[in-house]
């Protein structure tokens, strides 16, 4: 298998890719509107009851309509999967991981296709689309290798003693529930799903309710490069109906879950009890989200600070996890920066992401349109608006890049994870007041730091806790393999996705010993 190296970003800058993504989405186009089952060993299922994907760009358009899951199907579906365990936890590691080599080739083909959906569905722009793509395809890359390596690591460490054949082998764990988020509706489902499946387990796939159709499509790619059926069983379905449900079945050996602290903290505790007939202590593999902080000192480098900032939180109008939502800045520089960022941040224009000059676009729901709008209210009530504030228009959920300054390190809006274009800028007197504040929240997934300082970088380095921490680059953009992703305390496991230790979540080691 030849050597992982991620996958390029799309230039479109260049006139012929700009083309080839338009043509993808004016093919996505034709396909709106149609009807997905839900998939159980194979079989294809359509309910009465559906979910309903609409454009969050276009309130009226509608995407797809998947099939809503009940707890019977939900039960059948994991049925089959633990079925199914018991022959693919015994397909060789290398075999399983030819089948993720050969869905990234097939998704690195359809590459546009693929973004153009999450276009449409994510209301991610060109940028943030390809980037989302590529992120898959490196995933199911980077595990595919990780994989191979783990199967040969065990006679690799273990110590030799004469007289004894000893073997450390890292075997499957069972039946996982893959719960993604929908800002990340192609990369984290990939990443999250694959992990699973290339280390033996078999998985119920519950895509987010804002975005199945994507989930659909790479179901649908799985099975194109010969997953066998039942490794993956495609269940969307109303997370009230079926949510603890999955989380508290007896043959759910592992959550693996991405999404809010809120709902982490349920799964957490309810898998932490035993069901009746249930043998094993269930695993939690999270990420649940973060309030992330860039700091900027008195001897950054204040453009590239600024650019960091802006960039970092109005990128994919702030969806991210890993997204700036607090600007904590050395009273020296702080008018400056601050100025310079409202000015860059007035500059950016807010809409329908099929328009190739809109720089960012709508928020995924009114749920999300509503509860940003609320924290604005509370914003005006806590610091001063100098930037957006306002909606952007009606024909999808759009919301102006928003700026609040002078706001105090204990007010809601720098202590609450907001996820939407806002970001609270605060002054702090020295480093160790910089540190005090950026660690001042329950959160701990991202963090930058911009300096000249070589002795303040080497003290951020110990002092600023967070589980990915850049310096002098911005908060977000993790890379599969270079940057593995996940953070401390309410961010969750901090498992380390795209990292060489993170299929160990899904496997439990067993020594064998054998007397010659």
């Amino acid at each position: 298998m030849i050597p992982y190296r991620p996958e390029p970003f799309t230039n479109f800058l260049e006139e012929q890719n700009m083309k080839k993504i338009n043509e993808a989405l004016e093919k996505v186009q034709t396909e709106l509107g149609r009807d997905y089952p839900l998939v159980i060993g194979g079989e294809k299922i359509m309910t009465e009851k559906k979910m309903i994907s609409i454009n969050p760009s276009a309130k009226n358009e509608v995407i797809g309509r998947t099939a809503s899951a009940s707890q019977e199907l939900a039960e059948k579906a994991l049925q089959n999967a633990a079925q199914t365990f018991q022959t693919w936890s015994r397909v060789p590691a290398h075999q399983r991981s030819r089948y993720l080599v050969k869905a990234a080739a097939i998704m690195r083909r359809r590459k546009h296709e693929f973004s153009a959906w999450l276009m449409l569905e994510a209301g991610k722009n060109r940028v943030e689309a390809d980037a989302d793509t590529a992120e898959a395809i490196d995933f199911m890359e980077y595990y595919a290798r990780q994989m191979t390596e783990l199967a040969d690591r065990g006679r690799q460490t273990l110590v030799p003693m004469e007289g004894e054949d000893n073997d450390l082998t890292y075997i499957p764990l069972g039946v996982g529930v893959i719960i993604p988020p929908w800002n990340f509706a192609l990369a984290i489902v990939v990443g999250m799903t694959t992990a699973a499946i290339v280390t033996g387990n078999t998985v119920i796939l519950k895509p987010a309710s804002q975005t199945p159709v994507i989930a659909y499509k790479f179901y649908e790619l799985l099975v194109e490069a010969g997953v066998p059926a039942g490794v993956v069983n495609f269940l969307p379905g109303d997370p009230t109906e079926i949510g603890d449900f999955l989380v508290d079945h007896r043959l759910t050996r592992f959550i693996s879950f991405t999404g809010s602290r809120a709902i982490g903290l349920r799964i957490h505790e309810r898998s932490s009890k035993v069901a009746s007939g249930q043998i094993w202590m269930k695993r939690l593999i999270a990420e649940m989200g973060g309030k992330d902080a860039i700091v900027v000192d008195k001897d950054a480098d204040l453009e590239l600070a600024v650019q960091g900032i802006v960039a970092s939180a109005f990128s994919f109008s702030g969806q991210k996890c890993s997204a700036c939502s607090r600007a904590i800045i050395h009273e020296d520089v702080y008018e400056d920066v601050l100025n310079r960022c409202v000015e860059l941040t007035k500059n950016l224009k807010v809409g329908d992401v099929r328009d190739a000059s809109n720089y960012t676009g709508p928020v995924i729901d009114e749920k999300a349109f509503n509860k940003i709008m609320e924290y604005i209210k509370i914003g005006h009530q806590e610091g001063r608006l100098v930037a957006g504030g306002k909606p952007a228009g009606d024909t999808g959920f759009f919301i102006e890049p928003t700026i609040f300054a002078d706001v105090n390190p204990n007010a809601r809006i720098m202590q609450e994870e907001i996820f939407g274009p806002f970001v609270a800028f605060t002054k702090v007197r020295d480093f160790d007041h910089a540190m005090e504040v950026a660690n001042n929240t329950g959160y701990g997934l991202t963090g930058s730091f911009y300096s000249r300082n070589r002795e303040l970088i080497e003290r951020a380095r110990v002092e600023f806790h967070v589980g990915n921490l850049y310096m002098n680059r911005k908060c977000t953009g993790a890379i599969v393999g270079v940057h593995p992703f996940g953070g401390f305390n309410m961010s969750g496991t901090d498992s380390k996705a795209g990292g060489p230790d993170y299929l160990l979540q899904f496997t439990q080691p067993k020594l064998i010993s054998e007397a010659l």
